[in-house]
């Protein structure tokens, strides 16, 4: 079984396919926006705030016979925001192809310096954003037949770096949720993947970088993450949207439970 849709247009693979990006407003999220967008896609695009996606939104231009995106606001951690969200995409479009969970961002610190808040911000921005979203597009793509979804993970659960366990123990769960739903919805043809990116230098970091401003106790963190990596670099967003992009193409149909690293070679195999 797999997925409707129109004939593909190879120079644009997902023209008039619905895409929702959560978190798609900045950072690796707006990249991956903006990646879909020029494959043709139809975005929703989910941002946690109005201003921040307005600024996005304001970033992505779409080609000729591509609408334009349709932005949603809401803390998707929050139960009946993701449902919300969904309503807004299939009014926009009709069925959506495909969900991409990249909303995320925790607070990255030593473990005994968490506190109960950080904690919750941690959990509740990585894992409940991606169940919940998860859970409100999954009848919606079986009833249509199957769809695509790719989870955002992160390098660091495999390679265990400096000051990530809370982290990782947020993106781990999301590793461990794709391959469940991989193989549970299989047969309704939905494929889920995991993209992994290691540390990634985006503009918001590099601004932060530039000017001084990332927090002291970052900078080991970046350090430690650039060493990690064999190419002795971070990922640039662009790359990272590019294996998103891979994994959404009509001929990916037979990859699923996957956990695709875009890392330098930081863990391999």
């Amino acid at each position: 079984m797999t997925a409707p849709g129109p004939p593909i247009d190879r120079a644009r693979p997902l023209l008039e396919r619905a895409v929702i990006v959560t978190g798609g407003a900045t950072g690796i999220g707006l990249a991956i926006s903006r990646r879909l967008l020029g494959d043709g896609a139809s975005l929703l695009v989910a941002a946690r705030d109005e201003q921040e996606l307005e600024v996005g939104l304001d970033a992505l231009v779409p080609g000729a016979g591509v609408p334009a995106p349709v932005g949603f606001a809401g803390d998707l951690a929050a139960p009946g925001t993701a449902e919300r969200m969904l309503t807004a995409a299939v009014g926009a479009f009709g069925q959506v192809y495909a969900l991409v969970n990249n909303a995320g961002g925790g607070v990255i610190r030593p473990t005994l310096d968490h506190t109960e808040e950080t904690l919750r911000a941690t959990i509740d921005n990585n894992l409940w954003t991606t169940l919940r979203s998860t859970l409100a597009l999954l009848p919606h793509l079986v009833a249509g037949g199957g769809g695509r979804i790719v989870n955002i993970g992160a390098e660091s659960v495999r390679n265990g770096l400096t000051a990530h366990a809370v982290y990782n123990a947020a993106k781990g769960g999301v590793h461990a949720l794709a391959v469940g739903l991989a193989r549970e919805f299989a047969e309704a043809g939905v494929a889920v993947n995991t993209v992994a990116p290691s540390y990634t230098l985006t503009s918001e970091l590099a601004m932060a970088i530039e000017a001084g401003t990332l927090p002291s106790a970052l900078q080991p963190v970046v350090d430690d993450a650039v060493r990690l990596i064999p190419m002795a670099r971070p990922a640039d967003p662009a790359e990272v949207a590019g294996a998103v992009a891979y994994l959404l193409r009509p001929e990916s149909g037979f990859v699923t439970g996957q956990v695709i690293g875009v890392n330098g070679g930081s863990s391999m195999g």
